[in-house]
């Protein structure tokens, strides 16, 4: 078998995922994308342990290793996905950019809208 078939579905899989990762707003078929894209990978590296004849198989050995991490990234993107979606009711990655930069400079980073400046005085107070 040749090398560029692999070499181009691994190519148009990768294209895919990276077009999914950049066009899309829902943070579960980012996720997806991603996973496309990984699995673009594993299959270059099994293409090419087989055309390289390597006794070792290092390229069967690494993708093994991606496809642990992988699976450990999708694990934690869908909790933070979940967790995201639970507080905020979106799971959006345009809104929740857009709720990320809607505090100001007004805001000076505190975080509290309702204090007071004796309230932050008193504070600053009690912790020195």
């Amino acid at each position: 078998m040749h090398l560029a078939y692999p070499a181009v579905l691994s190519a148009l899989l990768f294209s895919v995922g990276l077009y999914g990762v950049l066009a899309r707003r829902n943070a579960i078929l980012v996720l997806m994308s991603v996973e496309l894209m990984l699995n673009a990978v594993n299959l270059n590296l099994v293409a090419f342990d087989v055309w390289l004849r390597d006794t070792l198989h290092a390229g069967q050995a690494l993708t093994l290793f991606v496809i642990a991490i992988a699976a450990a990234e999708i694990g934690i993107g869908l909790a933070i996905v979940l967790m995201v979606y639970r507080n905020r009711g979106s799971s959006d990655v345009d809104r929740l950019r857009d709720t990320a930069e809607a505090h100001g400079p007004d805001d000076a980073g505190t975080g509290h809208d309702d204090e007071t400046p004796a309230d932050r005085e008193e504070k600053a107070e009690a912790t020195a």
